[in-house]
């Protein structure tokens, strides 16, 4: 039976797929749904059948717009991490000249998988390491923003306070991006204080901190909470010419056009130094991996 630290070194080094700076949560968010279903039912057998349509949904949802999703792609290559099992993948048709199995040979052999007896042992005994797996996931692919959205998504309940940051952030960087902006939310001027206290007022990081994003005022944003969670969902982006444009998927009534629409197609509030204006290459990665494309039409702002 391998060791609590053997395990959670197995999951810290999932392979996840990298080219360039591109975004690819998909066994990250594979890993976090397969816990969620041993969390509520005890159930480590998932069928692809019924992952598929889930797993599509939580990358249209977190991940970045892609032309097209692949479930397929995580429910086979984690096998390779050693911590997953792909049920008779010897018996199955890859690819011509590829090791990867297409989906429809996977729907149509009804096809299983599973963590391996071992570690589903071990996570059924010790709720905390299943925990810590999950916090490490969500700490090391999203920003802190979101992290509750994905757990709700995946059927987690667990305690967001014990977060463990895997890269050394700067302590500096909140108070010197909301210096940067005046203490007031970039796109709605968002500036309550309850006596010295700053109140729902965040330090959001364009390119994200889990994406190698720096900790510098060119990378950041002064938003308040609903901004900042709405910028790191891609409900909003920020064009390199700093108008704000928002996503034709986002929508809603009375507060969504009071909230967002009528940023819509305007410059966001500058910071008090042009040096610490947005860089273009964050806001296009931004743009790239995070908003929701495409945008809605400058012109339906009257």
């Amino acid at each position: 039976m391998p060791s609590r630290d053997e395990i959670l070194k197995a999951f810290d080094c999932i392979n996840v797929w990298s080219r360039g700076l591109e975004r690819a949560p998909h066994k990250p968010l594979l890993v976090l749904y397969a816990l969620g279903q041993l969390t509520r039912d005890g159930q480590n057998l998932i069928s692809f059948r019924d992952l598929a349509p889930k797993l599509t949904e939580l990358l249209k949802e977190f991940g970045p717009t892609r032309t097209s999703y692949h479930p397929e792609y995580p429910f086979w290559r984690l096998q390779n991490d050693g911590v997953w099992i792909v049920d008779d993948a010897d018996h199955l048709k890859r690819r011509s000249g590829q090791t990867d199995i297409p989906k429809r040979e996977l729907l149509n052999n009804n096809v299983h998988a599973h963590f391996t007896d071992e570690i589903a042992t071990s996570l059924q005994r010790d709720p905390s390491l299943l925990a810590d797996i999950a916090l490490r996931l969500l700490d090391g692919h999203f920003p802190t923003s979101i992290h509750q959205d994905i757990l709700d998504a995946v059927g987690l309940e667990l305690n967001l306070t014990e977060t463990v940051t895997r890269r050394k952030r700067d302590p500096s960087f909140r108070g010197r991006i909301l210096a940067a902006y005046g203490y007031s939310c970039a796109v709605c001027g968002f500036d309550v204080r309850l006596g010295s206290q700053i109140m729902g007022l965040e330090a959001a990081h364009i390119q994200w901190h889990q994406a190698g994003g720096p900790d510098e005022e060119s990378n950041g944003l002064a938003l308040c909470s609903l901004h900042h969670k709405a910028f790191d969902l891609g409900a909003f982006t920020i064009h390199p010419d700093r108008v704000l444009l928002v996503s034709k998927q986002a929508h809603g009534q009375q507060s969504f056009d009071d909230w967002l629409l009528k940023f819509h197609g305007h410059p966001i509030r500058p910071p008090q130094r042009e040096s610490y204006l947005p860089a273009s290459a964050f806001l296009d990665w931004h743009e790239r991996e995070v908003f929701k494309r495409p945008s809605r039409e400058l012109s339906v702002v009257g």
